[in-house]
C-alpha cells in the first residue's frame, strides 16, 4: 500500500493502537505525533536525518560504567530539568525542590558517620565546609534514619569518577544518616564552578548553539526516608559563576546556599530537607 506525507502518521498510529500497556501505546502514540510534526515543520532533509542519526550512535557510543551521556543530552537540553519539575508540580506540598540527576552520580557511596568528612584524598585541600540541617516531612516530623548521599567536585571543579587519575574514586562522596531528631552533619569542602564534558556530542553540540557549557557550583544530593518519596537535588553556593545560565538549567532559587564564612577559614552551610509522603 503506497503511504504519502499527508497520511504516514495515521498509519503508524494505526499500527500502535494494539499496544497492549495503555502507557506504552499513549506515549509511543505522542512520540510519533511530535516526531513527525518535527520533521514537517522544518522539512527535515535526508542528510540532517542522516546526522542526527550519527550524533544518536556517537552519544551511546561514548556511554560507560562511568560515563552517561544521554543523561547529559538531556540535561543540556532542558528535558532532564523539565521532567523533575512536572514530577514536583503534581503534588507539591512544600517539599524541598527537585532538580536534576546529572551524568556523574554512582550508586553504593561510602557509608559515613556523622559529621566525618568526604574528603578522602590528601590532595584536596578546598575550603572546608560543614553542612548541616534535618530531614522533616512536610508536616515538620523530623524524620529519624533518613539516608542522605551526596556526591561534588573538589576545589578545581573535578568530579572523582570524572578523573581517577586524579583521586581516589570515594573522594567526595558519601551517604549518611540523620539521627533521633532527623539531624545531619557533613564535612566536605567548597566545590567549585565547571564546565560539562565537552568532548563528547553533548559539548559540540552546545558550541554549535553558542552555548555555555558552565555548571555553578553545587553540592548533589539524593535524600531517602522510610515512608516518604525521594528528592534528587542540589545545593548551590551563591557566591558561584553560573548560576543564571546554568547549562543544563538545574538552579532553582530556593537551592541557592550562603555559604557563611567562619573566623577559622572554614565555611558552614545550613539546610533542612522536607520530604513528601509515599
Amino acid at each position: 500500500m503506497d503511504v504519502d506525507e499527508a497520511d504516514l502518521t495515521a498509519a503508524v498510529l494505526k499500527q500502535l493502537a494494539g499496544t497492549p500497556d495503555p502507557r506504552v501505546r499513549q506515549l509511543m502514540e505522542a512520540l510519533v505525533r511530535h516526531l513527525h510534526a518535527f520533521a514537517r515543520e522544518v522539512r527535515l532533509t535526508g542528510d540532517e536525518w542522516m546526522a542526527a542519526i550519527q550524533f544518536l550512535t556517537a552519544t551511546g557510543q561514548i556511554c560507560g560504567p562511568t560515563r552517561q551521556e544521554f543523561i547529559l543530552l538531556s540535561d543540556t537540553l532542558g528535558l532532564s530539568a523539565l521532567v523533575s519539575t512536572i514530577a514536583q508540580d503534581r503534588d507539591d506540598e512544600g517539599a524541598t525542590e527537585e532538580t536534576i540527576l546529572g551524568p556523574f552520580y554512582v550508586p553504593d557511596s561510602p557509608w559515613r558517620e556523622a559529621g566525618e568528612s568526604m574528603v578522602t584524598h590528601e590532595g584536596t585541600t578546598g575550603q572546608p565546609v560543614h553542612l548541616r540541617g534535618r530531614v522533616l516531612a512536610t508536616d515538620g516530623t523530623p524524620l529519624a534514619g533518613a539516608v542522605l548521599d551526596l556526591w561534588q567536585t573538589d576545589e578545581h571543579g573535578n568530579y572523582a569518577v570524572k578523573r581517577p587519575d586524579l583521586m581516589p574514586a570515594d573522594n567526595l562522596r558519601g551517604r549518611y544518616r540523620t539521627d533521633a531528631e532527623g539531624r545531619y552533619s557533613v564535612r566536605t569542602i567548597r566545590p567549585k564552578y565547571y564546565h560539562v564534558n565537552s568532548d563528547g556530542p553533548a559539548g559540540a553540540l552546545l558550541r554549535l548553539t553558542g552555548r555555555t557549557p558552565g555548571r555553578p557550583a553545587h553540592i548533589h544530593v539524593i535524600v531517602t526516608a522510610d515512608g516518604h518519596r525521594p528528592v534528587t537535588t542540589h545545593l548551590f553556593d551563591r557566591a558561584s559563576e553560573y548560576l543564571d545560565n546554568d547549562s543544563v538549567f538545574g538552579v532553582k532559587d530556593s537551592l541557592i546556599k550562603d555559604f557563611v564564612e567562619q573566623p577559622d577559614g572554614t565555611s558552614v552551610v545550613e539546610h533542612d530537607f522536607i520530604l513528601r509522603s509515599s
